[in-house]
């Protein structure tokens, strides 16, 4: 685990006074399903084939899982401003640049350190005139470097080097103003958390309080592909929509194998309720929403495919195959958030050796994608009645709900019934953009993630190629006499050339829709 301490900072103006709420260390996971992007389908699928699933659905606006929750409303009240929250995995960080990110109102601005051989997590503004730290570079000796007037830092956020200063007067690279504001930062589960604190008080929270750890996520014997995009709606609407399984059949219609026609009650409750979130059940599975970020489904079934004639040990080998469900989601600003979704899994370990990265995140952003223009136009009708009135003005009569409930429990009882944002920001949501700007791909996901990155440069390559033999094929059947080229070689080179052209727009059409944008149209599906 790699931490980074800060000597040298700027206080807030604001502090935190709540005690550390207890740490969250090691979660149990005993549970999971197999297959690489079958998380909530599967989930669906169970309850259409269940027989002993039940529901009570009343006439009345009541709440379906107060009699179920053990929730104790005189406990310690959540603290937003006393958490870890994850910046991005690391695997789609480049140890090269300086990266801006914006969590929980707060810009800040993520590099490596090489020196210390370690993330930093800084807050984005030079202490000279305020310009972004993440527009800079890292220069040869390893420092933060702004590019405005080359001031540089190094990874305790000291000045080391002020080329205006005169080397034979002050010393004004040490003054406590040239420091720029570090952040707590660790490296957990591979993605980058930060404290979103610079008081010298909280330098050593990692030894009090670490993020929550899902074991895994770091075992060697799982396979994990992780992902991250940036979504247009805030991070209340994200995280109670993936505590929603009742929702896959109708909003993801075509794309999870959902069945319009395959909505059933499904047995869920709430175990138990508190200032750090909660447990659930789903007709057997135990789902837990660790505050603030981490949501996770663990599945167990066993895939008998010798029809029930697997011996007693195969059985058990097909028992073990496991996968979990794990999504953070993390508040960025008001009507934005971003998820960073993984689903480790310990069969088909071999798949993932084969199959590009990029190639997995296909299904999961068209999943995205199919329901993003209704969560973000509820959002906006959530805050016109206002976040405290949810439970007032939904009407969630039935058990498919109890997660959503929760959440919506927690966040009124414990939270505050919203984000505590730390910085002065507009709790106004900002305004709804053309269709093709919000279900934008490309800026939300492809240039934060490396592989994306890189196919796409790949791909745009390989269709100028096609274009260029293309033209070349037809050019050479133009410009040669037909008495010096055989009746069948002109017929394949003419061949080459329209398949290439015809590959090049096809090719063309698979960019846009997988990196730019694909509409969902729920009424032609």
């Amino acid at each position: 685990m790699e931490t980074a301490l800060r000597p040298c900072s700027l206080v807030p103006a604001r502090l935190p006074t709540t005690p550390f709420e207890k740490p969250i260390l090691h979660l149990p996971f005993n549970s999971i399903p197999t297959s690489i992007f079958r998380p909530i389908r599967q989930c669906m699928a169970r309850s259409r084939d269940s027989t002993a699933v039940s529901s009570t659905v009343s006439t009345e606006p009541i709440n379906p899982v107060e009699p179920e929750i053990e929730s104790h409303g005189e406990e310690e009240k959540f603290n937003w401003l006393l958490q870890w929250y994850p910046v991005m995995p690391v695997c789609d960080l480049d140890k090269r640049i300086p990266h801006a990110k914006k969590v929980i109102g707060l810009d800040v601005v993520v590099w490596w350190d090489r020196n210390e051989n370690a993330w930093k997590v800084f807050d984005d503004m030079c202490p000279h005139r305020l310009a972004p730290l993440s527009e800079g570079r890292i220069d040869q000796w390893g420092r933060l470097q702004c590019v405005y007037h080359g001031w540089c830092f190094n990874g305790s956020g000291d000045c080391k080097f002020i080329p205006q200063a005169p080397p034979d007067g002050p010393p004004f690279n040490t003054f406590k103003k040239a420091c720029v504001s570090i952040y707590p930062t660790t490296v957990q589960n591979d993605i980058v958390w930060f404290w979103p604190n610079t008081d010298p008080r909280y330098e050593d929270i990692i030894t009090k309080k670490q993020p929550p750890y899902i074991p895994e996520l770091d075992d060697p014997s799982y396979a994990k592909v992780m992902g991250n995009r940036d979504i247009p709606y805030g991070y209340e609407i994200l995280i109670e929509n993936l505590m929603d399984p009742a929702h896959v059949s109708y909003a993801h219609y075509g794309i999870l194998r959902a069945d319009r026609e395959g909505g059933k009650p499904m047995e869920m409750k709430l175990e138990k309720l508190d200032h750090s979130g909660f447990i659930g059940k789903t007709e057997g599975e135990t789902s837990k929403f660790i505050a603030p970020c981490v949501f996770y489904v663990p599945d167990q079934f066993s895939m008998d495919r010798t029809n029930g004639s697997a011996s007693p040990a195969e059985t058990k080998k097909e028992a073990q195959r496991r996968m979990l469900r794990v999504f953070i989601c993390i508040p960025v600003s008001p009507g934005y958030s971003r998820l960073i979704w993984a689903f480790p899994r310990n069969s088909g370990v071999w798949i993932d050796r084969l199959v590009p990265r990029w190639m997995f995140h296909l299904e999961p952003n068209l999943v995205i994608d199919s329901d993003l223009y209704l969560l973000h136009a509820s959002e906006h009708k959530i805050m016109d009645i206002g976040p405290s009135n949810w439970l007032k003005a939904c009407f969630v009569p039935t058990k498919s709900d109890a997660f959503v409930v929760g959440f919506r429990k927690w966040l009124n009882e414990y939270a505050g019934s919203e984000v505590n944002w730390p910085t002065k920001l507009s709790s106004s949501l900002p305004p709804t953009p053309p269709r093709e700007q919000l279900m934008d791909r490309y800026w939300s996901h492809v240039v934060n993630c490396s592989s994306c990155r890189v196919a796409i440069k790949g791909l745009n390559a390989l269709e100028i190629v096609l274009q260029v033999v293309s033209v070349a094929a037809i050019g050479i059947l133009a410009a040669t006499k037909q008495s010096l080229m055989s009746v069948s070689a002109r017929t394949a080179l003419a061949s080459m050339a329209v398949l290439c052209f015809a590959a090049s727009r096809w090719l063309s059409h698979f960019i846009y829709k997988n990196f730019h944008f694909h509409d969902y149209n729920h009424a032609l599906r």
